[in-house]
């Protein structure tokens, strides 16, 4: 992989509200067949990171626009609108973007945690798909790892704002008496899932009922946690009962219509689907109240206010750990050349060119061998003149052999 044709096409909440930005949001089936037009065009290692804040596309690739081309051929959106709220990022801005979203810097609520769990997803689709190479790899895992250090060691992801909290949060700020409230959770995934906990540890209530397309995961949670659950079949009816809905199912089409909802009195509608998965003209009813992940988002407390505090800190582990990883990768990249180094030196004394002593065994040539060849890869490190080296490496062991 060289460092310098990564590249990261994409849009997030900055300059493409949730409509536009579920134009782009893509599912698994999408992503697979992204991975696999890509082979066709020669990109070998790609993979697209698709949340509810944003949809991006990162790739080894030359060429920004056939990334663009790439994912808008398997999206509702199109390369021009696309480009009118994209940003491109190359090379090391990319990888410090990569490590600013991984670390949630990036995120719509600031250090919103879920982050991690949709880019280790998003990668390992990929990997199995035989698109991840060994340097990619290398860098997500730093990036892992710099998200868990500042984890650990700074309060950016402290207390409990994420966007499944800001929804119950958002429930207990606008709704009285909530134990009283019929609350449905459609779509029981990561997002889903840590809603309907969320749900239950703050608001003190199982008055909550789960629907999912696979009905034995809204069973199993529903067990779990001393809730009900219902088919699929039964939403039409559970709908008009509830007075709280909660949508976190990430289909590619709306799953409750108008039609549902129309006569079927007052109810809190919270869509946390990207694309939004309620009808756009449910909003129109004067009874029902449609909020969606940018009105969520712009929800302030003092937990936010302390992140904040924490940004210089997150910032500080990030710059260390990239700078690892560029090392790292600097070595690497030297890994040819200090191969080949090593089989001409050895070449060389087979050669009896600069060695005749049958005392001369073959483990002080290792030792010696291997002093030369530390011996460049420092000087390579530090420079970027691998000829140079090479050849005064060859001309030292000469010297001194």
């Amino acid at each position: 992989m060289d460092i310098n044709k990564l590249c990261i096409a994409g849009i997030n909440y900055k300059k493409a509200e949730a409509e536009m930005r579920g134009l782009f949001a893509i599912d698994n089936a999408q992503h697979g067949s992204i991975l696999s037009a890509a082979g066709f065009l020669g990109i070998n290692e790609i993979f697209v990171l698709s949340t509810c804040n944003r949809t991006e596309i990162y790739a080894i690739a030359e060429d920004s626009d056939v990334l663009i081309n790439l994912l808008c051929s398997q999206t509702a959106g199109d390369a021009e609108t696309f480009k009118r709220s994209a940003y491109i990022k190359k090379g090391k801005d990319a990888v410090e973007h990569f490590f600013n979203v991984g670390a949630g810097l990036d995120s719509q609520i600031l250090g919103d945690y879920e982050i991690v769990g949709q880019l280790k997803t998003a990668v390992k689709f990929a990997k199995q798909q035989g698109k991840i190479g060994a340097n990619l790899e290398r860098l997500v895992n730093s990036v892992l790892q710099a998200s868990k250090l500042i984890k650990t060691n700074t309060q950016l992801s402290g207390g409990t704002v994420s966007v499944s909290f800001a929804a119950v949060q958002y429930i207990k700020n606008h709704v009285k008496n909530i134990r009283d409230k019929k609350i449905l959770l459609l779509g029981v995934g990561k997002i889903g899932s840590n809603t309907c906990k969320n749900l239950v540890d703050y608001l003190h209530t199982n008055n909550i009922t789960l629907i999912n397309r696979s009905e034995e995961k809204a069973f199993g949670l529903a067990a779990e946690l001393n809730l009900r659950s219902a088919s699929i079949d039964q939403l039409d009816t559970e709908i008009k009962a509830a007075d709280i809905i909660l949508v976190a199912t990430n289909a590619g089409e709306p799953v409750i219509m108008a039609s549902h909802v129309k006569d079927a009195g007052t109810k809190m509608i919270i869509d946390l689907s990207l694309p939004c998965n309620v009808e756009e003209s449910a909003r129109s009813f004067e009874n029902i109240q449609v909020v969606n992940v940018d009105e969520l988002s712009k929800l302030k407390d003092e937990t936010l206010a302390k992140r904040q505090a924490e940004i210089p800190k997150a910032k500080a582990i990030i710059a260390e750990v990239m700078r690892e990883f560029f090392e790292w990768y600097e070595l690497r990249r030297h890994v040819p050349v200090l191969k080949d180094l090593k089989v001409k030196l050895r070449q060389i004394h087979s050669y009896s060119i600069i060695h005749t002593d049958p005392s001369y065994s073959l483990e002080t040539l290792d030792i010696k061998i291997q002093q030369v060849v530390n011996e460049t890869a420092g000087k390579m490190k530090t420079t970027n003149l691998k000829g140079c080296h090479y050849i005064t490496a060859i001309n030292e062991f000469m010297r001194t052999g």
